[in-house]
């Protein structure tokens, strides 16, 4: 990174004030996949030092890439590239196989696994008939242990007769019961963040998230998952092609 940083040469005599030529050049560097997620920025001090800058251009600098959602301060650590992920539209994925393609470790961390009676929703959703059981999985999903979404997933019991047997990955989990989702029909649009949504996912309250819904279906037309998926819209985006 070093390296990369010491070819910035910032231009006194331009109209844009020197921060902004730092973090427009930060920002290039990161979208262009020059740093790597999670890689740690070098200190004010050293950018100060290294640039011929001062700490408080430097600092504003990280300030605008932090509120960007392009830097991630960690209290006692210093300064990293934020994990992005890209999600696809074209294609049918779980989140762990889109974050393990992309270098990262996915995780999960349960807050519920259990059986209950559907909701008059998830029947609509589902296309059950009424009292039908179902199977309730929450969880925040994280890309190096940095919490990315809040998921709640319903499934018809008789393809999750034990949820408390899924680990990371739930699409995993149903393909060794040989009932892969074939296609998924998703809703997305933007919502802010609630005080619990809030705390979960370690942002402040009525910050903007995408709230996806998803409802997924095997190959014989039955529905087996409804996903509602409140992401963090600073470290999660959804990229479609477009073709005439």
């Amino acid at each position: 990174m070093l390296a990369k940083l010491s070819t910035f040469k910032p231009n006194p005599a331009s109209d844009t004030p020197l921060y902004m030529q730092l973090a427009n050049m930060l920002s290039d560097g990161i979208a262009s996949g020059d740093w790597r997620a999670n890689q740690a920025l070098p200190s004010e001090r050293v950018l100060s030092d290294l640039l011929e800058i001062s700490r408080v251009t430097a600092r504003k600098a990280i300030d605008m890439l932090c509120d960007r959602g392009m830097l991630t301060r960690k209290r006692g650590s210093g300064t990293y590239i934020t994990p992005k992920l890209e999600q696809p539209l074209s294609r049918l994925t779980s989140f762990s196989e889109e974050l393990r393609q992309r270098g990262f470790k996915a995780g999960s961390r349960w807050l519920q696994r259990d059986i209950g009676v559907a909701a008059p929703l998830e029947l609509l959703s589902l296309g059950l008939s009424p009292h039908m059981p179902v199977a309730r999985l929450r969880r925040l999903r994280t890309a190096d242990e940095v919490v990315m979404a809040i998921e709640t997933t319903t499934i018809p019991a008789l393809y999750m007769p034990d949820p408390q047997q899924v680990s990371d990955s739930l699409y995993g989990y149903l393909e060794s019961r040989g009932t892969i989702p074939m296609r998924a029909l998703q809703h997305i649009r933007a919502v802010n963040a609630t005080p619990e949504q809030a705390k979960l996912a370690n942002i402040k309250t009525g910050e903007a998230m995408l709230h996806i819904t998803r409802v997924s279906y095997l190959d014989n037309g039955a529905a087996v998952e409804l996903t509602h998926s409140y992401c963090r819209s600073d470290y999660y985006e959804f990229v479609a092609e477009s073709r005439r």
